[in-house]
């Protein structure tokens, strides 16, 4: 049953030229069974680093409260935020500690620190890749094809806002697990920021639109 929680959702993330760009569904599915069409799947960990979590709904807020907490007492000591890299090294190394029982998740951690836009995947026994688009969940090899196509790291965030949902659209066309509508998150030196519903959706309506 386990894996199949894994299965079901889509998220994306990309790397732009001043900041990043997250996009989920919020569909959480357990095997066949639609069990939320309101699930959260991104997450602030401070002003300028985020996250995404596919997998199971239990292990990504025990995971996100546990990095949040670990953020504001890193903050507190060192008068300073962790940065994108510092946050994705300890979660990694929290995965690593707990492989004999695995957080039942894939991550995605993003930040824009210093005019620096940097972006991890991370899998449940912590193994850490950095890169400039990613995708999990089901509906990723949708996903995959049109970021494939259409993704350039030079462009802004603005630029490759409609491409991270036209590429989640694929997704929520072809995959079962994949629904209900979609949030929308951006990290520029403005901030972390996670876009209304009718913003998300007047973006994405003008995204599809465009193609």
């Amino acid at each position: 049953m386990e894996s199949k929680i894994l299965e079901g959702t889509t998220t994306i993330g990309l790397v732009c030229s001043d900041g990043i760009v997250f996009t989920t569904d919020k569909r959480a599915s357990w095997g066949g069974f639609i069990a939320s069409k309101s699930a959260r799947k991104s997450f602030n960990i401070n002003d300028c680093v985020g996250a995404t979590v596919a997998g199971s709904v239990g292990d990504a807020e025990a995971l996100m409260r546990l990095i949040h907490a670990e953020a504001k007492l890193y903050e507190m000591n060192n008068n300073e935020k962790m940065n994108t890299e510092a946050v994705s090294v300890l979660m990694a190394n929290i995965l690593q500690g707990n492989k004999i029982f695995p957080y039942l998740v894939q991550l995605m951690i993003g930040g824009f620190v210093k005019g620096d836009a940097k972006l991890y995947t991370l899998d449940p026994i912590g193994g850490l890749i950095e890169e400039k688009l990613a995708s999990t969940g089901s509906g990723s090899p949708m996903a995959y094809g049109v970021l494939d196509l259409e993704y350039r790291e030079d462009r802004t965030v603005e630029e490759n806002i409609p491409v991270a949902l036209r590429a989640i659209r694929s997704a929520l066309s072809r995959d079962s697990h994949t629904g209900d509508g979609v949030d929308l998150v951006t990290i520029t030196k403005d901030g972390y920021r996670a876009y209304s519903q009718d913003e998300t959706k007047a973006r994405y309506d003008s995204a599809v639109a465009s193609k």
